[in-house]
């Protein structure tokens, strides 16, 4: 593959890597917030010594009040910061949680709504559950909850009565839960889908019922935009663009579980959540800084702070913690996000979309437009492309990789290790926006339609069956 690369004189185009542009990273403003951070002994001192097992107190609360303007939920269920948790980001933090409240014994199973985060299934196996990780299927409104009922049932009914003792004494502060759920609920990565509020509160209320623990990836809820009817210029800067307008967000997994109050599966005088809400600044503020929240009741809070991995010494990033405050308070990170990363993204996404349908619709290749059918917003980083019937998404991607110095991610790699049957991902591609150039993107999608054009012709006769045969569209 490399021999072959190194003789590709096209300039390699990523379209795989999920990360923010260089040019939205805010380097200026993280300056002048490390500058005041750094020249006040009141900050300076406890930013720079360990921290508090919670985390950094000044940005529990500045984020229990933005959060509480943010979100369309009573302003009284965000006053109190005891609802956060500083973590080191979205990915440290579900293994945090699953350190401290599942058993290899006494979980039975991680439910993953597919296609899914495929950086996320290493953390499950590593926390004891290779084998126990199960697909579950999205619909149109999120994830398909009459599958995931079934599978719940199931699971239980055959484990009844022949629970093993627990490795895990999760004592005053913790509990353990029978099985975790793992969803990214808002612009999904990689579907680009957002769950309804119906389907919303139906997954909290079957959560309960099954003493499950919804891990709800929340990253790009702050990444939402109208969608534009036709890409912006070529070289129009996002300072130059409109700002759009601040999208209204759903009421997140746990704004839900919270206002239901404390479950049957909670011990005496505890009010643990069946579901969290899972947050990083990765997106915001730069995946540098390594650091996000955990919204949760107060008990659940307070019992993922005494994870042994992050309670020794405390919250993780303390002084990136004291630098994000002072960009929240001071309202730069609100303009950030205003005024240059939703402009962005917005006009990267119109520009992807665009180039999607003329190079690539043609020839039966479908794509999702919005988050939400119908309501004309999307989100996050990616597309996810459905390819043509007979098309197998890693052999298209091999061959862009070879022929067209081009990285997508294929489908297959979106599946559930163990349980790919059940959920499969082989007809598609996910193309990232966010990364490259505009003009790279739209050249990379430019390739991908040419490797697609020669597999449909039948040149080179590695893909799978089908390929050449005319049964395309």
């Amino acid at each position: 593959m490399d021999s072959i690369n190194s003789k590709n004189s096209k300039t390699l185009i990523n379209l795989l890597r999920g990360w923010p542009s260089p040019h939205l990273l805010p380097a200026a403003l993280l300056k002048k917030a490390a500058d005041r951070a750094l020249t006040d002994p009141s900050i300076f001192i406890p930013a720079l010594q360990y921290a508090p097992d919670p985390g950094y107190q000044p940005l529990r609360e500045e984020l229990a009040t933005w959060l509480g303007r943010a979100y369309t939920t009573p302003p009284s269920s965000y006053s109190q910061a005891e609802e956060i948790c500083i973590t080191g980001g979205a990915s440290q933090s579900i293994a945090c949680v699953l350190q401290s409240f599942t058993d290899p014994v006494y979980t039975r199973a991680v439910w993953a709504v597919t296609p899914c985060y495929f950086l996320a299934f290493p953390i499950f196996e590593d926390a004891g559950f290779a084998g126990r990780l199960r697909a579950v299927p999205e619909d149109d409104e999120g994830v398909d909850l009459a599958f995931l009922e079934r599978g719940l049932r199931s699971v239980d009914e055959a484990a009844a009565g022949v629970d093993g003792p627990t490795y895990k004494t999760p004592g005053p502060h913790r509990k353990l839960y029978r099985h975790i759920i793992y969803i990214v609920p808002t612009c999904a990565n990689p579907s680009g889908k957002t769950t309804s509020l119906s389907h919303r509160r139906a997954l909290v209320h079957l959560a309960r019922r099954h003493n499950a623990l919804i891990i709800s990836d929340d990253v790009y809820d702050f990444l939402q935009w109208p969608i534009l009817p036709s890409p912006p210029t070529t070289g129009t800067p996002p300072s130059a663009l409109p700002s759009p307008s601040p999208t209204p967000l759903l009421p997140r997994l746990s704004d839900i579980d919270m206002a239901l109050g404390p479950s049957a599966h909670n011990p005496p005088g505890k009010a643990f959540s069946h579901a969290i809400s899972n947050g990083s600044f990765s997106k915001l503020a730069g995946p540098g800084m390594r650091t996000g929240w955990v919204h949760a009741t107060p008990d659940f809070a307070y019992g993922l702070s005494q994870t042994g991995s992050s309670r020794s010494g405390g919250a993780p990033s303390q002084i990136a913690a004291a630098m994000l405050h002072a960009l929240l308070a001071s309202g730069d990170l609100d303009t950030h996000l205003a005024t240059a990363v939703r402009p962005a993204l917005q006009a990267r996404h119109a520009a992807a979309l665009a180039a999607v349908k003329s190079e690539l619709a043609g020839m039966g290749v479908s794509v999702r437009e919005s988050s939400e059918d119908g309501k004309g917003q999307f989100g996050g980083y990616f597309l996810w492309l459905t390819l043509p019937g007979g098309l197998q998404a890693k052999e298209v991607a091999e061959h862009a990789r070879r022929e067209e110095n081009l990285i997508v991610a294929a489908g297959e790699g979106f599946e559930v290790p163990g349980d790919e049957g059940s959920v499969r991902c082989g007809g598609n591609v996910r193309v990232c926006f966010s990364w490259e150039e505009v003009e790279d993107v739209v050249e990379g999608i430019r390739r991908l339609g040419r490797v697609l054009r020669r597999v449909q012709a039948g040149v080179g006769g590695e893909m799978g069956d089908g390929v050449g045969s005319g049964g395309f569209k």
